[in-house]
C-alpha cells in the first residue's frame, strides 16, 4: 500500500513543474521512487471492481475527537472520485459525553445503549449539529496539493430514518433512546445516484414527530441492509478481531466467514462497550445475514486504513463475508487475460517456460485458478497422459502479493483431486528453481527417462529441468 511521507516534502516548481490545472506538482521520482506505477497498476483492478458500488461507512465519534476527520474525509473523497457511492454515518458518543459533562450531567448506559433523558437528548442534538457542521466543512476543502484539490463532493442530509423507542428493558426505561424502524433506502439511493454523498446522523423520528437518539451501529447496519450495500465499513477503536482474543498481541484475523463469525459471537459475552470484540462484530454478522456482501471492522488509529482495506488484497482490519472471497475453481475462457498477466513476470525471469496466448486459450479447460474480487492470484494446469496413468502439473504460479498464505497448497490439492477423478495414479512437475517446495509436499526426484514417451519427446534437455513425481493414494 502507498505510504504517506513521514514529513512534509519541500515541493519545488523545478522538481516537477506546473500541473495541467495550474497547481505545482512534485516530481514522482521524489515522492514515489520506483513504486508509483506498479502501485497504481496494482490498485486498478480494485478501482474497476468497485466503480458504481455502494459503501456505507460508519465513523465512530472517537475519530473526530482524535483530530483525524480532515484526513479521513480526504480518503472518502478518493473513494468518491473513483466512482464509489457513499453513505456516511457518524457516531458521537464522546461528543455527547462532553456536552453532558459541561452541563454537569452524568452519562448513563445499560446493555451498551445510552439512556437518553431530556438533558441527554438536548446534548445529543447539540453534538450532532456541531459534527454535521464540521463534516460538511471538511468536504468543502479544496486546498492545492491535497487529495481535496479539484474535488467536488456534495453532502446531502435528511429525514431518511424512522425510529421507535427502545422502551423499558428489564425494568430500565431508556426514554428517548430508539431503534431504527425503517430506512428510506430508495430516497438515499436516488440521492447518491446524483453523485452526492449522503450523511446520516444517529437520529430518527417517529410518525408523531418525536425524536429518538439512535446508535451509529444500528443506523449504519440498517441502512446497509435496506440499500443492499456492497460493503458496510466500521471505523472503530478496535484494530479488528484478533486470531487469539486472549492474546492482545496476536495477529488480526483479516477474514471471517459468516459461519465463523457466528460461532465466535456465541462464545463471547454480550458486549457493553465499543472496545469489546463482539460490539461491532454483532453488527457485521447482522449485515451479512441481511444481504450485505461484506462488512468490515477497521482501526481509526491507522492513517489510511480505509484505503488499505479497499485497495489492497489482504486489507488491514477484519472482514466478515458470507463465504470465502477467494474462489478456487476451474478456469474459463474469460480467465485467459488474467492468467497471462499472472505468469508473464515468471516467464520473463525464466522460472516458467513461455506460453503463447493461443496455447493457453486452447488448453484453458486444463487450468485451475484462484480468484479474489475478480483478480486471478494463482493458477496451475493439468495435462494428462492416460496411457501412463500420470499427468503433468504445469504453470503453477502464485502472485507475489499472496505468497506464503497457502494458496499454492490449495491449488496443488485441487490438481490432485482432478487427477484422481481422471483415474490417474501420479502427477509430475518439471522445475528448475522450486524443487524443494515440491519435495516438501511429497514429490520425489526421478530421472528424466521416467517421463511418458509423449512428454519425453518434448523435454528440453538444454533447460535441464528436474522431474519430480508424486504418487496419488
Amino acid at each position: 500500500m502507498l505510504r504517506r511521507p513521514a514529513r512534509a516534502v519541500n515541493w519545488r516548481p523545478s522538481a516537477g513543474g506546473v500541473g495541467r490545472c495550474g497547481t505545482i506538482r512534485p516530481s514522482m521520482s521524489l515522492v514515489f521512487p520506483h513504486t508509483f506505477v506498479p502501485w497504481f497498476r496494482a490498485v486498478a483492478p480494485h478501482i474497476h471492481a468497485y466503480r458504481g458500488k455502494t459503501f456505507v461507512v460508519a465513523m465512530a465519534g472517537e475519530l473526530v475527537a482524535a483530530g483525524k476527520l480532515s484526513v479521513f474525509v480526504q480518503d472518502l473523497s478518493i473513494l468518491h472520485a473513483v466512482g464509489i457511492k457513499l453513505v456516511l454515518v457518524h457516531g458521537f458518543r464522546p461528543q455527547v459525553n462532553e456536552q453532558l459533562a459541561a452541563k454537569g450531567h452524568v452519562s448513563r448506559f445499560s446493555h451498551g445503549v445510552r439512556i437518553t433523558d431530556a438533558v441527554a437528548l438536548d446534548a445529543a442534538q447539540e453534538a450532532a449539529g456541531q459534527l454535521r457542521f464540521e463534516i460538511e466543512a471538511a468536504f468543502s476543502q479544496g486546498l492545492p496539493n491535497t487529495p481535496m484539490a479539484n474535488a467536488t463532493v456534495r453532502v446531502i442530509s435528511g429525514n431518511f430514518l424512522t425510529a421507535r423507542p427502545v422502551g423499558i428493558v428489564e425494568g430500565i426505561d431508556f426514554m428517548h433512546s430508539g431503534l431504527v424502524r425503517r430506512v428510506d433506502g430508495d430516497a438515499i439511493g436516488r440521492a447518491i445516484d446524483t453523485g452526492a454523498l449522503v450523511l446520516l446522523s444517529p437520529f430518527g423520528f417517529s410518525p408523531t414527530g418525536e425524536a429518538f437518539n439512535l446508535s451509529m451501529e444500528d443506523v449504519a447496519t440498517s441502512t446497509a441492509i435496506a440499500m443492499g450495500a456492497d460493503k458496510l465499513i466500521f471505523m472503530t477503536e478496535l484494530p479488528g478481531i484478533r486470531e487469539n482474543l486472549a492474546d492482545p498481541d496476536s495477529a488480526i484475523d483479516t477474514e471471517l466467514s459468516l459461519a465463523e463469525a457466528r460461532r465466535l459471537l456465541q462464545s463471547l459475552p454480550a458486549p457493553t462497550q465499543p472496545s469489546e470484540p463482539a460490539f461491532y462484530l454483532q453488527h457485521c454478522v447482522k449485515a451479512c445475514e441481511g444481504g450485505v456482501e461484506r462488512s468490515h471492522i477497521l482501526p481509526l488509529s491507522v492513517d489510511g486504513a480505509l484505503l488499505q482495506e479497499v485497495f489492497t488484497h489482504d486489507g488491514i482490519g477484519t472482514m466478515v463475508v458470507d463465504e470465502k472471497l477467494e474462489s478456487l475453481r476451474e478456469a474459463t475462457p474469460d480467465d485467459v487475460g488474467g492468467i497471462l498477466q499472472l505468469i508473464e513476470p515468471f516467464e520473463r525471469d525464466g522460472t516458467l517456460v513461455r506460453r503463447e496466448r493461443t496455447e493457453i486459450e486452447r488448453d484453458i479447460a486444463n487450468y485451475t485458478v484462484i480468484e479474489h474480487d475478480g483478480v486471478i492470484f494463482g493458477c496451475a494446469a493439468l495435462y494428462p497422459f492416460p496411457e501412463a496413468r500420470t499427468a503433468e502439473m504445469a504453470a503453477l504460479t502464485i502472485s507475489p502479493q499472496v505468497q506464503s498464505q497457502g494458496d499454492g497448497e490449495r491449488i496443488l490439492k485441487r490438481i490432485e483431486q482432478r487427477a484422481k477423478a481422471a483415474g490417474l495414479s501420479s502427477i509430475f512437475v518439471l522445475s528448475t528453481r522450486t524443487m524443494h517446495w515440491f519435495i516438501k509436499r511429497g514429490f520425489a526426484v526421478v530421472d528424466a527417462e521416467w517421463l511418458p514417451e509423449a512428454r519425453k519427446r518434448k523435454y528440453n534437455w538444454d533447460r535441464r529441468s528436474q522431474v519430480l513425481v508424486k504418487k496419488l493414494n
